[in-house]
């Protein structure tokens, strides 16, 4: 038994779409849904402090079952008091299975019904990770929200490839119900399918008719066009409960996330805001500025005057010149504006679903972000 029914409540949803407010209840907190995580890979939001992660408006990040398994390992996180205490982060936190970054890191990954078999992407070390040893996993580090162990496939596929992996997916997810025995941990099983409705309609209801504390679409932003994302959404979201949150995995660009929490989606999580910082990326709602462009180097104007970052403290000529001379600041100061940005704009998503115009919050939004693309690829 996990916690229970209440772990999750709807509290406003626009009459116009499906668009939705919720609260995830959870061990460590409570989340306001629509939520994005930010990803701390290794147990880290590189480069940040957990107090400054904070600070962005963060309510809950992601950490990866698959590289804390190879370093430092489970049983270190557990003896150093468990993965909130390890990274010194107080919130909630959502681990990933190890699914995806067994399809998108392993060597030479084999899978078969008793899990997978790899070599590590950092020494070469075989290993092997089944549903039950991904939940072990889990509870051993201690995260809020455990994910089930899933077979993913990249995209575009053969539908009999896929089919397998769906099918095999479902069968590892009622493996790790068996294994979960944490109770204040949440369990999310995760809808597999490619982009084929039907299979992903049948995983979507089998997965519910097994039960879960929260659904996940997985398998999409994988090589498909984001339209052939939209319409697999459309399908998909429909049929899942409306009394679970409904979590989709790894999708991050703003546009997506517009689309997404229009067709019902709750929570995200996803590399872009950090990773494209520390490229020298920074999000506005004018689309993305690339900071070593040289129209920014005698620039004296924030990146955006109504952000609150520290990096919108400096003018947009000194981010440009961190970078310009690889001063580590640059990075972390970008990380902590994309991060502010991206909890901003769910922040101001919320306002608009429980205000009942989602719908024109999402045109204005689309159109400036295709403007501010457009004009920032010239």
């Amino acid at each position: 038994m996990h916690l229970a029914q209440e772990s999750f409540q709807v509290i406003c949803e626009d009459p116009h779409c499906a668009a939705r407010c919720g609260i995830l209840r959870t061990a460590h907190g409570e989340v306001q849904t629509p939520a994005f995580m930010p990803v701390g890979t290794r147990g880290s939001i590189k480069g940040v402090l957990p107090e400054l992660v904070c600070r962005t408006g963060t309510q809950i990040i992601l950490s990866n079952t698959y590289h804390l398994l190879l370093r430092p390992g489970p049983e270190i996180v557990a003896e150093l008091g468990g993965l909130h205490r390890f990274m010194g982060w107080d919130g909630p936190i959502l681990t990933d299975s190890g699914g995806f970054q067994v399809f998108s890191l392993a060597q030479l990954a084999k899978i078969d019904e008793t899990g997978a078999t790899f070599r590590s992407h950092i020494d070469g070390q075989r290993v092997v990770l089944t549903p039950e040893g991904s939940i072990s996993v889990q509870e051993m580090l201690g995260s809020d929200v455990a994910m089930v162990f899933d077979h993913v496939v990249g995209l575009p596929n053969e539908r009999t490839v896929i089919k397998e992996a769906m099918e095999r997916s479902l069968r590892w997810a009622e493996r790790c119900k068996v294994a979960h025995s944490r109770k204040e941990q949440l369990l999310f099983a995760i809808v597999q399918g490619g982009l084929e409705p039907d299979l992903r309609i049948r995983c979507a209801e089998a997965l519910i008719n097994l039960g879960f504390d929260g659904y996940a679409v997985g398998g999409l932003s994988v090589g498909e066009p984001p339209q052939e994302m939209y319409r697999i959404l459309d399908v998909t979201v429909p049929v899942l409960p409306r009394t679970r949150p409904r979590y989709l995995m790894g999708v991050g660009r703003p546009v997506d996330l517009i689309e997404a929490i229009y067709r019902g989606i709750d929570m995200f999580d996803c590399v872009i805001p950090t990773r494209n910082g520390r490229n020298a990326m920074a999000f506005t709602d004018d689309g993305p500025m690339r900071m070593r462009n040289a129209r920014y180097e005698r620039d004296p104007r924030p990146i955006d005057p109504t952000c609150p970052c520290p990096a919108c403290s400096f003018s947009r000529g000194y981010i440009r010149h961190l970078f310009m001379v690889k001063e580590m600041l640059g990075p972390i100061l970008l990380t902590l504006h994309n991060l502010t940005y991206y909890q901003r704009l769910i922040q101001r998503a919320r306002s608009a679903i429980c205000e009942g115009r989602f719908c024109e919050f999402r045109q204005e939004m689309l159109s400036k972000l295709a403007a501010g693309n457009d004009a920032n690829d010239t």
